[in-house]
């Protein structure tokens, strides 16, 4: 009876945490740049004197869905997007390295390129600063040209690159407000074969009609596992009536 206790509460409640994980997938479906979570599960035997056939159900690992999101086109001027492989490197609070796909860059009243969260955009000397009263292009390679707006026309002049990287994806983990992060610490270093694509954005690689079959399938597994204690406390009733009355 025991066995099936274990089984059954484990089971519950690790479906109820990867429901936990698809709503924030489901949450997340506009999201530019966002990439989707998979919770993957297995069975762990209980180490121990007496218990060598009970089982739980774990987490094993939260695994990061690196798949390209559906692309966009904005006109926007400050809009970039990714095209394959790569990231955007911006600065985080902190002052370290952090890495987003979300592309929808703006200019705050100090002339720093910022992602629309507020942090600053890496180039690859640090932040990059843009002067006031200019027209902004981002070719593929990252590269920020500026025209000024007024005066002459063609004084087309650079003002920084983005540095662009792109590390492995095994060394890449997602950090709590959303970003990634090299699992080691040190920054990333520059990859000249990433592109972007200019005046477009990176939808979120999230299916909405996906993650909300696999809610359902969720629901119907978390009731399905209280339905199993539920005849277990059931059948531990009824064999303690058959034991009283012996």
């Amino acid at each position: 009876m025991d066995r099936l206790i274990y089984t059954a509460m484990s089971g519950a409640k690790h479906a109820f945490l990867q429901q936990a994980g698809v709503a924030q997938n489901l949450a997340n479906a506009s999201t530019n740049g966002y990439r989707a979570m998979e919770h993957k599960f297995r069975a762990v035997p209980i180490q121990g004197e007496g218990a060598p056939t009970r089982a739980f159900v774990v987490d094993a690992s939260i695994a990061n869905v690196f798949d390209q999101g559906a692309m966009m086109a904005t006109g926007r001027p400050l809009d970039v997007a990714v095209q394959g492989a790569g990231w955007v490197t911006v600065e985080t609070p902190e002052g370290g390295e952090a890495y987003t796909r979300a592309g929808n860059l703006q200019v705050n009243a100090n002339g720093q390129l910022q992602t629309a969260g507020g942090l600053n955009v890496m180039g690859d000397g640090g932040p990059i600063s843009i002067p006031p009263d200019n027209r902004i292009s981002i070719a593929p390679d990252g590269t920020i040209s500026v025209v000024p707006l007024f005066g002459t026309p063609n004084n087309v002049n650079a003002v920084g690159r983005i540095k662009l990287v792109n590390p492995p994806e095994n060394e890449l983990e997602r950090g709590g407000d959303g970003l990634f992060r090299l699992k080691s610490g040190q920054p990333a270093t520059v990859d000249e074969k990433v592109r972007l694509a200019p005046e477009t954005l990176e939808g979120s690689n999230v299916n909405p009609v996906d993650a909300m079959v696999n809610m359902i399938s969720l629901a119907r597994q978390f009731e399905m596992q209280i339905k199993m204690l539920q005849t277990a406390d059931a059948n531990a009733r009824q064999a303690d009536q058959v034991l009283s009355m012996n």
